[in-house]
Formats: structure tokens, C-alpha cells, sequence
């Protein structure tokens, strides 16, 4: 009799477990939000993920709908140990995108209640720290720490592009988040560039837009 083999779909908790095994636990997922816009911070998460209370449908935070990643925010803040990171455009602009990101990834695996053992991060980009680590490519869809890290990252800057819509209303933060969209582009030409903007970002760099005051 030849069973069928049912692959599994979405990420889980093998590299977490394997390192655990391995006495490099507990295990934290790290990733960020908001790399590639023209606005606002980038936003970075770790997360350490109890074995035991993994909440059900952690995915690719872009993979989920906002109200599933809204539900599942507030059930990882409740069953793992978390912390969350900003850094702003200020700072982007000052050194650079890529050493904004992991700067904040830095700062938020220290950030953690608990010092993990080791630490799993997505992307190509391993931050400089004092534990284990690794440099997991698509790791949002392939570890449950990194996809429940991604949640973090993405709801917490999308709630905070919806209220810097309230102070610089005109620009539409609140519906693409600060990403080069048509609808973006065309206020960032009509109303010039807010405080919020990357000023060293093509096409504000190009451009010299002015900051509106």
C-alpha cells in the first residue's frame, strides 16, 4: 500500500528545534517591516516562541490578511517573549537603509526579556552578535519564529503609518504605507516631501524635494 506524503505548507519549527537540541535554545526569529518605502521607519521584531503555546497560522505577515495578522499580533504578544524596534527616517537617511535594519535587529534581540541562545534572522544580512545566528533567505515562510516576528514588524508599523496619517494628512500614509505607489508619488510632487520621508531615497534624493514644514 503506497500512502500519500503530505508536504507541509507554510513555515514551522524545525530549525528552532533542531537548535535547541543542539543546546543553543531558546531560539529567537527576527525580521523587519518597511525596508523598501519612500516614508516612514523601519520597523524590526524579535521573538522567542514558546514550544508549547505557538499560536495557529503564522505565516509571511504579506501572506495574511490584515485582520489574521491583527489576531495573531495580539496572541504572540501573550504567548512568547517579544520586542519591537524603530528606527527612523532621520536615522535611515544618516547611514543607510541596510545599517538602519540591522541596527534595529541588534537592538531588538537585546531587547528581549530572555537572551536567547541563538537567533534566526530573514534575509541574507546576519547583524553582529554575541550569540549563534543565522541568515535564513524567505525565512518568514519557512520558520514560525521569523514569520510571528514578521506579524510584529508589519501590524506595528502599519498602525504607525495610519497615525502619522492624522499629522500629515494628504499623502495617503494610511492605505500604502510610505511605498512608492503612483497615488505617493504624485502628492510627494504636489505637497513636497514631510518629515516622515527618506530624503535619501530616489526619487526625493533626484529630485532635492524640499521638506514640507
Amino acid at each position: 500500500m503506497i500512502r500519500a506524503v503530505t508536504k507541509q505548507i507554510g513555515p514551522d519549527f524545525s530549525r528552532e528545534s533542531e537548535l535547541i537540541a543542539q543546546g543553543f535554545g531558546p531560539v529567537a526569529g527576527v525580521d523587519e517591516a518597511g525596508r523598501g518605502p519612500l516614508a516612514g521607519p523601519v520597523v524590526v521584531a524579535a521573538c522567542i516562541l514558546e514550544s508549547e503555546a505557538i499560536p495557529e497560522g503564522l505565516n509571511d505577515s504579506k501572506k495574511l490578511t490584515a485582520r489574521k495578522r491583527e489576531t495573531l499580533f495580539e496572541q504572540i504578544l501573550e504567548t512568547a517573549c517579544c520586542s519591537i524596534v524603530s528606527v527612523s527616517a532621520t536615522r535611515i537617511d544618516a547611514i543607510n537603509i541596510r545599517a538602519a535594519t540591522l541596527s534595529g535587529m541588534v537592538q531588538a534581540v537585546y531587547a528581549l526579556s530572555h537572551t536567547p541562545g541563538a537567533v534566526l534572522v530573514d534575509g541574507r544580512d546576519l547583524p553582529d552578535l554575541s550569540m549563534k545566528g543565522a541568515a535564513v533567505i524567505k525565512g518568514d515562510a519557512l520558520s514560525l519564529s521569523i514569520a510571528a516576528a514578521s506579524i510584529l514588524a508589519k501590524v506595528t508599523r502599519d498602525r504607525m503609518m495610519t497615525r502619522a496619517a492624522k499629522f500629515w494628512p494628504g499623502y495617503g500614509f494610511e492605505t500604502h504605507m510610505g511605498y512608492g505607489t503612483a497615488a505617493h508619488l504624485a502628492e510627494l510632487a504636489k505637497y513636497g516631501a514631510s518629515p516622515l520621508h527618506r530624503m535619501s531615497f530616489a526619487p526625493l534624493k533626484e529630485t532635492k524635494t524640499l521638506t514640507k514644514r
